[in-house]
């Protein structure tokens, strides 16, 4: 019988939840721990051979990971319940569950989904009305307008005895004020009805026009794509900026793909699992350039989190778990600024994202400096932080999205207040 597309994503949930580790469970199946960590990432097929020395070592139900048409629901419901993070929920019965009321299950995951793209919503207008340049130049632009009409008509209001040719002149100065406070309104109008349809797609700026771009792609390019291939769907996204950066993007991503060539990266994941620094001294490049290609690589779940020298996002790939945010700062507390301000130094931890729950995630960052102009020229800094599932154990630092949408109460690094209730105090 063949194995389900998520046998892997079982056989680690179980692993996880019987609190062994990966290199145990390895040598107890006979196999290499790199191998295991593929399998419990889906991205190599396991035999039957492999599979049943597997179970024996999970002491699996062989026929429970052999009935895969309810993996999905099931991984579903496992991630709305850390979401949720109710302490009551029976999440190791959920496979019961789904079996006995799939209609349920399947009622309980949709209201999830639905609830999540809702906060998403609000968390993506709330930045939209607190960081957007756009709009906050429409409505200085609308204040302004509005406040030299108030001077103008309170000066022919007041003002009786007004000489002709000063009355002439205030009265141009009112018209011109109230067409440009109209033009002005009329402008923010459309531009908040065209980001209406914008918001649902997910695009509020350039780079998250690329992104999405790069969403509907599943975050790689092809090594050897054809350019005519490639430039016909730059050629369609929106603005002028997001072609500029796209392109920008696949050019880097051809240079990564000349140190890292497909095959021999996937054979080094295979020998070396998920090391982008081990990764990188085998092919002699930037861990930078590992970083990006294990992101892209599929089946590794993995996201990664770009910045420039000032902190500024400049690359987003989500981690399921792990919200970025859209517009200003992320978490100080990331240990991507923590290798921005130590460049070539690596740094790994696990992290703990507040409002999910129970999720953690293993994140490693590494920074590096440029002198692109020599030695008067200015320093560049960029660091990146690859996001990847926790598989170890260790302390945990518990961070957030940014100030402005993370619950967490009792942070040292907070800059502002959240839009969100606090937890209590850890």
């Amino acid at each position: 019988m063949p194995l389900p597309a998520l046998t892997g994503t079982k056989l680690r949930e179980r692993r996880l939840a019987a609190g062994l580790r990966q290199s145990d469970v390895a040598a107890t199946a006979g196999i290499s721990a790199s191998y295991l960590n593929l399998i419990e990432h889906n991205r190599r097929k396991v035999t039957p051979e492999v599979m049943e020395r597997l179970a024996d070592a999970l002491s699996i139900d062989r026929q429970a990971l052999a009935e895969g048409k309810d993996a999905v629901l099931v991984a579903d419901l496992r991630a709305a319940a850390a979401r949720g993070g109710e302490q009551g929920v029976e999440v190791e019965r959920v496979d019961e569950f789904v079996h006995r009321l799939p209609g349920w299950a399947a009622l309980l995951v949709t209201l999830d989904a639905r609830g999540l793209a809702l906060e998403r919503a609000v968390e993506a207008l709330n930045d939209r009305m607190t960081h957007d340049p756009h709009l906050s130049q429409s409505l200085h632009e609308l204040l302004s307008s509005l406040s030299s009409v108030r001077a103008t008509a309170a000066i022919l209001a007041e003002t009786p005895d007004l000489e002709p040719d000063w009355a002439a002149r205030f009265h141009r100065n009112l018209h011109q004020d109230s067409e440009r406070l109209a033009a002005g309104a009329e402008a923010l109008v459309g531009f908040l009805d065209a980001g209406q349809g914008i918001e649902e797609q997910g695009i509020a700026a350039p780079q998250e026009e690329v992104e999405d771009w790069l969403r509907g792609r599943g975050w790689a390019l092809a090594d050897g794509e054809p350019t005519a291939g490639l430039e016909d769907e730059i050629a369609r996204l929106a603005s002028s900026a997001a072609r500029s950066l796209a392109r920008a993007h696949v050019a880097r991503a051809r240079e990564d793909a000349a140190w890292l060539p497909e095959a021999e990266f996937a054979a080094a994941l295979e020998d070396l699992g998920s090391d982008p620094l081990a990764v990188a001294d085998r092919f002699g490049c930037s861990p930078l350039a590992a970083m990006r290609r294990m992101a892209g690589a599929a089946g590794m779940q993995a996201g990664l989190v770009a910045c420039d020298g000032s902190g500024t996002l400049i690359f987003r790939k989500p981690a399921t778990g792990f919200p970025l945010p859209r517009f200003g700062s992320a978490c100080p507390l990331w240990p991507l600024y923590a290798a921005l301000g130590r460049p070539m130094q690596p740094v790994e931890a696990r992290v703990q994202m507040a409002g999910q729950s129970d999720r953690r995630h293993r994140v490693v960052a590494w920074g590096e400096v440029r002198h692109p102009q020599g030695l008067r020229g200015p320093e560049l800094r960029e660091a990146a932080m690859l996001i990847l599932p926790d598989d170890g154990d260790g302390p945990v630092t518990r961070i957030g999205s940014s100030c402005r949408v993370c619950a967490r109460g009792d942070c040292p690094a907070r800059r502002e207040p959240s839009i969100l209730a606090s937890e209590g105090v850890a």
